[in-house]
């Protein structure tokens, strides 16, 4: 394996829309969603691991989810885990990470990628990640890896480029969630894809993208060039990570620099951001209904999305098209329709459950 390949797995984040599973203690990650026997944040490690060695993986998270992440992770060190003490979205844990890799290796180039994404052909996504290592060694370039879309989703960021021969191109520009419409016409135009939120480039690149577009932040961090990698290290994160900019690497950084490329692909990926995308990636029944660590019982019931976390026997009838889930202290019943409101039941049920 090449030494100075790394990856950053970005790990904090709590999936509210995979309630009643996924909580703010022990969120989706943490979770074997798909019912393959590894949490999510295993199969991403497992993935990443067969093109980078396991010492050079990082795990960004936030504080409280240490010990879930040593839990599920037994085979790296504590010094792997970046623990951030304050929600600061993507841009000032890049930074923060960017930096660490750097002072073990200025020669470093890495994958920044979410913990909790599905890939179906992971030994594509393995040559397409290999390929942009490539590129970013060769050249001053930041990239990202661009999905070939399937339809028109209005759930995730597109990315333009130039169309041109060559398999790696130029970034045009970025557009946040769009209607139906403009997705529609995004689609059409054949020259855009979904925003994955994986990244790859050198650690000199992406420093020198920081110095030039978040010139605080670097100096806030620069403040520390001496404790990475030390015992120091945690202390100074704990002093000085809450006053850095809340921004995303997206809108921070890939938004405004003049050298950013996409790598168009397609390995099968899928956010996982709600349960009805969870559903779409499982196998089904005959009467398309994908149930997940439960014995079923359907009668005049089809399309369900259906998940036990104690292994019981939920029998359905007449229901179509819903989200039956069951935890330890609770059981969601929702109409896959209506998915986008289970992050407001949630909050609603904490407030009014949590306290008769």
């Amino acid at each position: 394996m090449n030494k100075n390949y790394y990856a950053v797995i970005m790990a904090g984040g709590v999936g509210s829309r995979f309630w009643p599973v996924s909580t703010t203690e022990n969120p989706k990650q943490f979770h074997d969603m798909l019912g393959t026997g590894q949490s999510l944040i295993q199969s991403t490690f497992s993935r990443l691991e067969k093109l980078i060695p396991k010492e050079n993986i990082l795990i960004a998270t936030n504080q409280r989810y240490k010990n879930l992440v040593l839990e599920h992770l037994p085979q790296v060190t504590e010094n792997q885990v970046l623990l951030e003490p304050a929600m600061r979205n993507t841009a000032p844990c890049i930074l923060y990470s960017a930096l660490k890799i750097q002072n073990l290796n200025q020669d470093a180039v890495m994958i920044v990628a979410p913990s909790d994404h599905f890939i179906e052909n992971e030994d594509e996504f393995v040559q397409n990640v290999e390929t942009a290592f490539q590129a970013c060694e060769k050249e001053d370039i930041l990239m990202t890896l661009g999905i070939k879309p399937s339809n028109p989703n209005t759930g995730y960021g597109y990315i333009q480029f130039e169309d041109s021969a060559k398999a790696i191109k130029k970034v045009i520009n970025f557009t946040e969630k769009p209607n139906l419409k403009t997705a529609k016409q995004f689609i059409e135009q054949g020259d855009y894809l979904w925003n994955a939120g994986i990244f790859v480039w050198s650690v000199k690149s992406i420093i020198k993208a920081f110095e030039n577009s978040l010139s605080n932040m670097c100096t806030l961090f620069n403040a520390g060039n001496t404790v990475w990698n030390t015992s120091k290290e945690s202390s100074f994160i704990e002093d000085n990570y809450a006053k850095a900019d809340n921004i995303s690497i997206d809108y921070g950084i890939m938004e405004s620099a003049k050298n950013v490329y996409v790598l168009p692909v397609d390995f099968g990926w899928n956010d996982l951001g709600t349960w009805g995308s969870l559903y779409d990636k499982l196998s089904k029944d005959e009467s398309n209904n994908a149930i997940v660590n439960a014995k079923t019982l359907f009668k005049d019931a089809n399309n369900n999305m259906v998940r036990s976390q104690l292994g019981k026997k939920i029998i359905v009838q007449g229901l179509s098209n819903y989200i039956i889930v069951e935890t330890k202290d609770t059981i969601l019943i929702c109409p896959k329709s209506e998915e986008q409101e289970i992050k407001e039941l949630s909050k609603e049920a904490q407030e009014k459950l949590n306290k008769e």
